[in-house]
């Protein structure tokens, strides 16, 4: 399977999966291409970066002291040799949401820091109001809490005070 960044006659940028780059030829010959913005057929590859793997992030271990997240996304065969276009959203669209994302949760919870599983735990058991909070937990034991049913989630940002 290859991944191609595409490109149609109005410069809508989007992804889609092929058997393999004949395939992507194939199908682009055929007018079986089209973009999920406006319906326009006339599909090119566009510019891509390349995936590439660094020994630092392959040697990572997934017991590091913070707890990290990822998202997948799957979308419905469109063809045998290929799956429908996925949206992407632009960097200034995920760095827009992000930050309202952040804003959201400073003003509505209370930035717990490394209590924060002691105080999860405590609102969990009855022993403290229940409130929202965030912060930071150990890898180990933010594993323990979700195993133990409490509606915990990882954040896709680091808390400010770690940032430079």
């Amino acid at each position: 399977m290859i991944r191609y960044t595409l490109k149609c006659s109005e410069d809508h940028s989007f992804e889609s999966w092929f058997a393999s780059a004949t395939a992507f030829e194939t199908l682009q010959a055929a007018g079986q291409l089209s973009c999920p913005h406006c319906g326009s057929d006339h599909v090119t590859k566009s510019l891509m970066t390349p995936r590439v793997s660094t020994a630092r992030k392959s040697a990572a271990s997934p017991e590091s002291d913070e707890t990290q997240a990822s998202t997948v996304q799957t979308s419905p065969q469109r063809h045998k040799d290929a799956q429908m276009p996925s949206e992407q959203p632009t960097a200034k669209d995920a760095e827009a949401t992000l930050t309202a994302m952040r804003d959201h949760i400073e003003k509505n919870a209370d930035y717990v820091g490394t209590d924060f599983t002691t105080q999860a735990r405590a609102m969990n058991d009855g022993e403290a109001p229940e409130r929202s909070i965030y912060g930071e937990a150990k890898f180990e034991d933010a594993k323990a809490m979700i195993e133990d049913g409490l509606p915990i989630v990882p954040l896709p940002f680091l808390p400010k005070r770690k940032l430079n």
